[in-house]
């Protein structure tokens, strides 16, 4: 007899052409939304991490990276890049089109996941849930970002999908993908393994430990490599240490409910959740209750570990959130089952383009691509200009410079790492001062709250914030001539160098 606590239901035998078809459908639609965007340069993470890293094994078979510093991530996403660019040729057009391949599989699963989270919803939801997805600024960005989150959400979609269909050895296999694409997710067969237990299904919760035994290998190898078990002390202090301050903790979880339930228009699903939660059983059937609860455990371990606290973390709940939306906007009364789709589709697009009012991650939208055009931009200048300079910059304008590969120089230029923009890292320059320096906004504030004293005091004290220094400031301390200046959507880039007679300035200017 079927376990009556296992919500199966009547799955009709869907044939493979079906499943190519509709893939094809949404794979094209996501290249062909991304195409003008195929040759952007690596950006930040991607230069500073997961490409170099990636290379070290295509090019010389090396698990542990040599051209980067080492971390805990395991080692997934390099052999699906090196194994791509085996056949394709190392590129950056190649690169993007092997992760807007994972995206477009991302994609692909989150509609047939739709499919079963709303089974007994009204509407369509799971096309609704996947249009959602598809213009979300985070998935829009980060489908075509050399990075684990995409991968990692779609074995988490996956790996949920099998579980939900009560195929727990091929469940447990796509977690074992999973965690070799990112650490954090072990998350998702814990929270597997726990629920099957409570259940009293005490073999199918043991397959959820097959997870563990590549995770424990990778991190024998890397702590016998590097004699850390996170690749460095650095990244450990500042990723497993850092955020567990309760303040620094609260604080994150503040940003990710916001980011989730109200960013970007969300608070229009979130209402709809609140209605749908009221008035409907919906969101009460075992499913659900499955995904609340990884929700939850997800966010709370992207809280504590991972100093940065990027939305990007955030990518492997994009499936469950946008799926969510749209069953519980398919359940609020008829206006605003066509009204609140519209509207949250809209406002997802505008997120693209539109910057939000406060500080955020360039990567969170299409941001990114203006970031590395002012660095393209920037690059080339210098390259051309002072060609046998050593240029003072941070990373990621630092890595790009040197290495061709990157997409930005054309040969390798003498680089001299500065820790920030600050008053203190550029008065440190003063007694080796470098032929140019290269300055970039590092954050984006257009209601000026960085310069409000109690957010700048908090800042401050909890995460050692110091303002950017201005160009007069910089001028009087090394003695330098700003020779260019590009500002595109409210970023900019300048160029300071130390030049005797009248500086050439150029001015790019867009809004």
């Amino acid at each position: 007899m079927p376990d009556p606590r296992v919500s199966v239901g009547v799955h009709r035998r869907i044939r493979p052409a079906t499943y190519l078809f509709f893939f094809a459908v949404i794979a094209a639609v996501v290249f062909l939304t991304h195409a003008p965007l195929l040759r952007v340069p690596f950006y930040w993470d991607e230069l500073g991490q997961f490409v170099p890293a990636s290379l070290d094994l295509f090019q010389t078979g090396a698990w542990i990276s040599y051209t980067t510093v080492p971390n805990i991530h395991p080692p997934g996403l390099m052999v699906y890049l090196a194994g791509f660019w085996s056949i394709a040729g190392y590129s950056i057009p190649a690169t993007r089109a092997a992760m807007l391949l994972m995206a477009s599989m991302g994609a692909f699963f989150t509609f047939l996941l739709a499919i079963e989270l709303g089974k007994e919803a009204a509407g369509f939801p799971a096309f609704t849930g996947l249009l959602l997805l598809c213009v979300s600024p985070l998935f829009v960005a980060q489908a075509m970002l050399a990075q684990l989150d995409m991968p990692a959400m779609v074995f988490s979609c996956l790996s949920l999908l099998l579980f939900l269909q009560n195929r727990m050895r091929s469940a447990a296999l796509a977690c074992v993908a999973l965690v070799l694409m990112k650490e954090t997710g072990i998350v998702l067969p814990a929270v597997f393994g726990v629920w099957l237990a409570i259940e009293k299904r005490w073999k199918d919760a043991t397959f959820f430990t097959a997870p563990l035994v590549p995770l424990v290998v990778w991190l024998a190898v890397l702590h016998r490599a590097t004699g850390h078990w996170a690749g460095n002390a650095a990244f450990e202090q500042y990723n497993a240490i850092y955020n567990l301050h309760p303040v620094r903790f609260a604080l994150a979880l503040v940003r990710r409910l916001y980011y989730l339930f109200a960013g970007s228009g969300h608070w229009v699903g979130t209402a709809a959740l609140v209605y749908a939660w009221k008035h409907t059983l919906i969101f009460r059937a075992r499913g659900w209750r499955v995904a609340g609860l990884i929700a939850a455990a997800h966010v709370l371990v992207v809280c504590a570990f991972g100093g940065a606290v990027l939305e990007r973390y955030l990518t492997p709940l994009l499936p469950l959130l946008y799926i969510a939306f749209a069953v519980a906007l398919a359940a609020c009364p008829r206006r605003w089952r066509t009204i609140g789709p519209l509207a949250l589709f809209a406002m997802l697009i505008a997120a693209n383009f539109v910057n939000p009012l406060y500080p955020f991650p360039w990567e969170n939208d299409l941001a990114f691509a203006t970031f590395v055009s002012l660095d393209q931009k920037a690059a080339d200048f210098m390259e051309n200009s002072y060609p046998n300079a050593t240029v003072a910059t941070m990373f990621p304008l630092a890595g790009a410079l040197r290495r061709p590969d990157f997409g930005y120089v054309t040969h390798p230029m003498r680089v001299h790492d500065v820790e920030d923009f600050s008053v203190k890292s550029i008065a440190r320059l003063v007694k080796d001062k470098p032929d140019v320096l290269a300055v970039y906004s590092t954050a984006w504030d257009p209601l000026h709250l960085l310069e409000n004293k109690a957010i700048r005091r908090v800042l401050t004290k909890f995460y050692g914030y110091e303002p950017q220094a201005g160009r007069e400031e910089i001028m009087r301390l090394l003695g330098m001539r700003a020779v260019a200046h590009w500002e595109l959507y409210g970023q900019w880039v300048e160029i300071f160098a130390a030049e005797n007679g009248r500086p050439r300035t150029i001015t790019v200017q867009r809004f």
